[in-house]
């Protein structure tokens, strides 16, 4: 097979005798190894004008023969039988005016049986296209889909919102659902715990579901299964889990559910890979560690390859994954650097968004000068409509470069010709393993519009290893406390281990303060002993409302800072001091960018930033304070404020006290001091200066869900307060 395929690459082009020869091989590959066909097919497609066209007839058979559906009308290949006719007229799909390929009608219809389906695919597979038809054929009034991050839910919103005739969209736990129509909830699993009233749910999507596994070191792994054990328990509803490169699950639990695990390595991408690591190995291994000798050099020979490669592909899109954010800002900024060496001329057609920037951040921030060499960046940390806004360039093809971290497996649906796998490691530590490089390989080449995706390896390949995923809340080995506690005795496998009788001897009372509030058991357990203790003595720090002095914002956040977080679990560069410091300004100020002008005033008195300029200072100050932001801001400290917010009422009750309530500045900082009822535009992708200009023009007394209604209806984007990037983020909407 790989010799044909490099054959195909190759050579020129095809006579009559040859094309039939090679027709002829893939179709005893049909019969042999329909996957291995699949590869030499979609190879010959991306050479297709090397090859005789009046043998199209042939090529149109065999691409039908693999059930490549989608490929026929690509192509203009005409089937020319009845029979074959009718077979295509199976595979399309009339509640998306689409034709679907053999694996996806398949799973369609076993989606359409009685069967719940959890389904193992590549990337390139178009698993979630089957979640659309599902949504468009009407057959479920309420579903949920769960998905990692607020990212993938965004894009996922704006693919379905044309179907908001027959259904609501929720999107954040505020929204009430619809008795009128269905009701379509795009939460992450967090916001499934938080919902207080669902309706009955009729159907249940999990994207990505390998996060529910224990093994896989995720801390959100517990919030995932006590969502999908919820729903499972309250409505019985039909579910579908999807997610790549995964060989099984829990043992019994199909059986236990009326499941099917199907895994498919059908894939209509074919992807190269390029090997540098071996031709190289001596000086990328002096890499891994700065202690090495000979590191600085090696560094400076790997990153010269990087920027070699990257510029001789400069015709085709790349992304590049990187260890970490701090690793993605300053390779993108050298890369640039390195295109301004080589003469490669700045991009004249300036982006939307770099006024925005000018306006709103800074004029000397870097990711101006990147987006002008056409260069993205997409890391977790930056704000929402920034990194959908990147992504969006890059999709259309006026970026050329997309330097990633680990965002590119989880984090947003993006795929281009070639990938490279540059750093070997997740953060600092942790190695990349098998199934993380197949996720990152998964998206080489982009379905629909490449044929063949490239992944070119600066790393050795990690050793294949099968890939289980394990479900605690069924499994329960291992099970974390904070699923346990949400089982019922009779679920629970083991009740007379150490672990179910420590949690079985918490109060009910107390059981149920904890176990609404989803975090680490024991220490919720310590701090309402903590408090109990500190009633008397220190009352005044914890029954606060509205806005509290730094002294109480010091005693809350250190009872959640020693006794929530996970063993494994750090404060990355943050503290506890510097956490209640950038709390207490950001609280008081409302605005990032007053947090920007601290950090920026700290860092430039600090001696270590003396050889800086003061625009590289400024560089540092915005990407410290939008990791602040997204980190702690926008979910861990609303987050903890909620459950020592919980925890002080109960206390209090017991003790008959008037409690505080820390729900107001908990929901001013977690939506950034924005007015009530136009805060779900922040989950649009809507930037805040947008938002606030609306104020002037949406009235307060509007609920939510009319908002957006009434920036459509009214055109109000119009309005000439808005600039251009702010009119086109709410026309997208």
């Amino acid at each position: 097979m790989e010799k044909i395929i490099r054959e195909i690459e190759t050579k020129d082009s095809f006579n009559s005798e040859q094309t039939f020869e090679l027709y002829k091989k893939c179709s005893q590959f049909i019969i042999e190894d329909e996957q291995k066909a699949q590869k030499v097919l979609v190879n010959i497609l991306n050479n297709r004008s090397k090859f005789d066209s009046d043998l199209n007839l042939i090529l149109t058979d065999l691409v039908e023969a693999v059930g490549f559906y989608p490929y026929l009308s690509k192509e203009n290949l005409q089937l020319d039988s009845t029979d074959a006719l009718i077979r295509q007229e199976y595979h399309h799909s009339d509640n998306l005016d689409k034709f679907l390929h053999e694996d996806q009608m398949y799973l369609l219809s076993l989606l359409n049986s009685d069967k719940n389906i959890i389904v193992s695919a590549p990337t390139s597979f178009g698993k979630s296209l089957l979640i659309e038809e599902f949504v468009s054929s009407k057959k479920f009034k309420n579903i949920i889909i769960i998905q990692p991050t607020l990212a993938l839910l965004d894009e996922t919103r704006k693919k379905l919102k044309k179907y908001d005739s027959d259904y609501k969209i929720v999107v954040r736990t505020s929204q009430e659902a619809s008795q009128e129509k269905g009701n379509l909830f795009l939460f992450t699993a967090e916001r499934v715990n938080e919902y207080e009233q669902f309706p009955n749910i009729d159907f249940l999507v999990i994207d990505e579901f390998y996060k529910l596994s224990a093994n896989r070191d995720d801390e959100r792994a517990d919030s995932l299964n006590n969502a999908f054990n919820y729903i499972l328990k309250t409505f019985n509803s039909k579910f579908y889990l999807l997610g790549p490169n995964i060989d099984g699950i829990s043992p019994g639990f199909t059986e236990k559910y009326n499941a099917i695990f199907y895994k498919t390595k059908s894939s209509l991408v074919d992807t190269k890979v390029i090997d540098l690591y071996t031709p190289n190995k001596e000086v990328f291994d002096k890499t891994t560690h700065h202690r090495k000798k000979g590191y600085k050099e090696a560094l400076e020979i790997k990153e010269k390859k990087l920027f070699d490669l990257l510029l001789t592909n400069s015709h085709e899109q790349s992304i590049i994954y990187c260890s970490s954010p701090n690793r993605v800002r300053d390779l993108s900024k050298r890369f640039s650097k390195y295109l301004i060496e080589k003469g490669i001329e700045s991009s004249n057609n300036e982006l939307d968004i770099i006024e925005w920037i000018k306006e709103n951040i800074s004029h000397d921030w870097s990711l101006i000068n990147l987006l002008n060499n056409k260069i993205g960046i997409h890391d977790g940390a930056l704000q929402k409509h920034i990194t959908s806004s990147i992504i969006n360039y890059f999709n259309e093809g006026n970026l050329n470069y997309l330097f990633c971290t680990t965002t590119i497996i989880e984090g947003v649906n993006t795929s281009a010709k070639n990938i490279v796998f540059y750093d070997s490691k997740k953060g600092r530590n942790t190695p990349i393993d098998f199934f993380d490089y197949s996720n990152i390989k998964g998206r080489a080449g982009r379905l629909m519009i490449h044929y063949t995706g490239n992944i070119y390896n600066f790393n050795r390949i990690p050793d294949n290893a099968q890939i289980v995923i394990d479900i605690p809340f069924f499994e329960q080995n291992p099970i974390s406390n904070e699923v346990l506690i949400n089982l019922m005795e009779c679920e629970v496998i083991d009740t007379d281990s150490v672990q179910y009788k420590a949690i079985a001897s918490i109060p009910n009372l107390e059981k149920e303060v904890i176990k609404n509030n989803g975090v680490n058991v024991f220490g919720q357990k310590t701090i309402i002993e903590t408090i109990r203790q500190d009633i008397k003595t220190k009352y005044h720090l914890i029954s606060w409302n509205n806005y509290p002095t730094k002294e109480q914002l010091e005693y809350v956040l250190g009872l959640a800072w020693n006794n929530l977080r996970k063993p494994t679990e750090t404060g990355g560069q943050m503290t506890l001091r510097a956490l209640v410091t950038v709390t207490q300004i950001y609280g008081y100020n409302q605005s990032i960018w007053n947090l920007v002008e601290n950090t920026f005033s700290y860092l430039r008195s600090l001696p270590r930033s003396s050889h800086k300029s003061e625009s590289e200072i400024r560089d540092e100050a915005i990407m410290q304070s939008f990791q602040t932001l997204k980190h702690w801001f926008e979910y861990k400290v609303p987050k903890w404020l909620s459950v020592l917010n919980s925890i002080q009422q109960f206390v209090c009750n017991e003790n008959g006290l008037r409690a505080g309530n820390y729900s107001y500045f908990s929901n001013l900082i977690e939506n950034d001091f924005l007015r009530e009822n136009l805060t779900i535009l922040s989950e649009f992708g809507i930037p805040g200066s947008a938002i606030r200009k609306l104020e002037k023009l949406i009235p307060e007394n509007i609920s939510q869900d009319d908002v957006i209604q009434k920036i459509r209806s009214e055109s109000l984007f119009n309005n000439p307060i808005f600039i251009d990037y702010e009119r086109n983020k709410l026309k997208e909407n």
